[in-house]
């Protein structure tokens, strides 16, 4: 039995439960934790030490053990499982307590859970959390939504355990209902897109720069010392001169060239879909993973399929500088259809998102942190209510500098028969965005000629219709 009465409980003692409780311990705030498997209590119990926290495997001990109003904090693997708990907890529940599902829940669940808890009168908030163990431990960016007088009892609590980025919290209440849980989506695809391109520069980097692993780390790490300066570019770095414990050599060339998925970028690209935001790298990042996890089919076609046949030889300096370049110039994309999706979705689903804040606090502990996030916080503090970052002076400038280069790139590519496809799908957003017309008045002939779907002239007012095989 617990000793005393606890600020916040902890549902879910694995990596992130355990780390992100140790976390609001280190910062003052006591913790009751709650998990069935006896191995994770002990765990957390024997990393805990001196601290003060408690933890049991018994609901009615954990729940007597929080003051009131209880603030409960789940970190439980998302879909069914969130559901099994909430059903569990909502005896034991009162008014006015605060359940936070701080998961990758798919943010219509969390609608769902939401009003289902308030119809009890249980604030029920959905908030997402991004940094991985490390950040938990140490301070990741958190992304909440729900009611904004919930997040009022848990905003002190938040703002200390979250990274800081210029001395400000990575955190900020971000809209009702599943907001958060909508951002964190977001920042997945985007997450998806930039490991995509980095990946594909990684190709291009071994089979045309013939770049050792040693080369491979330098390079990313003078990478990251620029304006590529961000996480994934440096975590990219040290991935490269990691040492295989179980052979020789370096991990890297070990590891299966098959990527997994938890289904978030995909989350991401299906409501973007629905919502008629064009996101073309992200889209692009969730098919190439499954073109990699179809590893059997891929080296069946190896033996059938042929290519060019010849890489052609570039000076290792200018392709290095070309690719970073291009990699500036298809990262900068990404974010664009991010935030774009973002703003219409802040729109549709009435989270009245205030695009500024959510790049301030992606700015530190998160996964996709990088210095560019600055220019994007600044773009929309000068104009909150931008549509597309590319529309920012700025950023265009940023993107008309490095044009030159990712055309470049996606020639060398094209003619090695490197597959880089999230680099071409940046250029084409670019291209296409860019254009005053674009060749959509044939598929409206099309449309209107075999289904009689109608269109609109660029002369006249009106809808118009066509009997297209009737005699000249």
């Amino acid at each position: 039995m617990a000793k005393q009465k606890y600020n916040y409980g902890m549902i879910g003692l694995g990596t992130m439960g355990r780390n992100l409780a140790l976390n609001m311990s280190d910062h003052g705030y006591s913790v009751a934790g709650f998990d069935k498997t006896a191995s994770q209590i002990d765990a957390f119990m024997q990393n805990a030490g001196s601290r003060e926290v408690f933890a049991t495997s018994n609901l009615v001990d954990f729940f007597n053990a929080l003051e009131s109003p209880k603030k409960i904090i789940m970190l439980v693997p998302a879909g069914k499982t969130v559901d099994l708990i909430i059903d569990e907890l909502i005896p034991h529940l009162k008014a006015n307590d605060v359940l936070m599902d701080c998961g990758n829940s798919h943010f219509t669940d969390t609608d769902i859970r939401s009003k289902k808890l308030e119809k009890l009168n249980i604030n029920f908030m959905g908030i997402g959390v991004s940094g991985g163990e490390s950040g938990a431990r140490k301070g990741p960016s958190i992304m909440p939504g729900g009611a904004k007088e919930a997040y009022e009892n848990i905003k002190d609590m938040l703002e200390a355990i979250s990274a800081k980025a210029s001395d400000e919290p990575c955190v900020q209440w971000l809209g009702p209902g599943s907001a958060g849980h909508y951002v964190k989506m977001v920042h997945n695809g985007i997450e998806y897109s930039i490991m995509q391109l980095i990946s594909e520069a990684y190709h291009l980097l071994k089979q045309v720069g013939k770049a050792s692993n040693k080369d491979l780390h330098d390079i990313f790490s003078k990478w990251n010392e620029g304006v590529l300066n961000s996480f994934l570019i440096e975590i990219t770095a040290d991935i490269f001169e990691k040492k295989d414990e179980l052979s020789s050599g370096e991990l890297i060339d070990k590891i299966l060239d098959s990527a997994q998925q938890k289904g978030t970028g995909g989350w991401t690209s299906e409501d973007a879909m629905k919502l008629q935001v064009p996101l073309p790298v992200i889209d692009i990042a969730v098919t190439m993973r499954d073109i990699s996890a179809i590893k059997q089919e891929r080296i069946a076609m190896h033996k059938i399929l042929t290519g060019p046949g010849v890489i052609n030889t570039y000076d290792k300096d200018s392709l290095i500088n070309w690719l970073q370049e291009a990699l500036y110039f298809a990262i900068i994309a990404s974010y664009a259809q991010g935030f774009a999706l973002l703003y219409a979705a802040s729109k549709k689903y009435k989270y009245d998102l205030n695009l500024e804040n959510i790049a301030r606090i992606w700015r530190g502990g998160c996964i996709i942190r990088s210095a560019l996030l600055e220019n994007i916080r600044t773009a929309f503090s000068q104009n909150p209510g931008l549509s597309n970052i590319i529309g920012d002076e700025k950023i265009a400038k940023k993107l008309m500098g490095a044009q030159t280069e990712i055309r470049k790139v996606i020639q060398i590519g094209s003619e090695a028969g490197i597959p880089i496809p999230g680099f071409m799908m940046a250029l084409a957003y670019y291209d296409s965005y860019r254009s005053e017309w674009l060749p959509a008045n044939l598929i409206q002939a099309q449309r209107d000629y075999f289904g009689a779907h109608t269109y609109e002239r660029n002369d006249k007012e009106g809808i118009f219709h066509t009997h297209w095989e009737a005699k000249k």
